[in-house]
This record gives structure tokens, sequence and C-alpha cells, in this order.
């Protein structure tokens, strides 16, 4: 068994308050969960307008499976135009960890 963690430090564009900003960020979280059945959920910076922390794990029994999920993931934040991906931090921990 493989679990795969990513942390996604986003800068959100012309947001000017909390609700502009929660219309922007719900829309990824339920696509990146719809897409590839990850739990995923905004998980820091919850009080700043324009910045936002995503985060997301993911379980699977290949770790090249789990690579290409969190590849595409990646990918699917990294192509929204409403926000600009700071820096992705990616664990993935195995069963010999």
């Amino acid at each position: 068994m493989y679990v795969g963690a990513m942390t996604f430090d986003l800068l959100l564009g012309d947001v000017r308050s909390l609700k502009e900003k929660r219309s922007v960020v719900r829309p990824i979280v339920a696509e990146l969960q719809r897409k590839y059945a990850v739990s995923a959920a905004e998980t820091g910076q919850q009080d700043l307008y324009r910045r936002t922390e995503l985060g997301l794990a993911v379980v699977s029994g290949d770790a090249g499976h789990l690579t290409d999920v969190l590849d595409r993931c990646e990918r699917l934040v990294a192509g929204h135009p409403e926000v600009e991906l700071l820096s992705v931090r990616r664990r993935i921990h195995g069963d010999d960890d």
C-alpha cells in the first residue's frame, strides 16, 4: 500500500473577499475529488483573501499509479488560470517506511 500527499501553495487572482475566495477554491477542490477520487480540502491560510493552501491525499496499491495520479492533480491545479501555483510539496509513503 502506498499513500501520497500533496500540498499546494496558491496565489489567487483578483479576489477581494473570503466569499470570492471560496468561489475560486471550491470548484478546484471539487474537480480534484471528482476526476481523480482523491481526498482534497483547503488546509491552510483560510483567513487570507488572496492566498490559500490546498491539501490532497490518495491511497493506491501501486506506486506507479500513485505517482501518475499526483502528477495529474498537479497539472490540473497549475492549469487553472485564476490561480498561480507558488509551490508544491509531495510526500509518498510506502510499506517499507
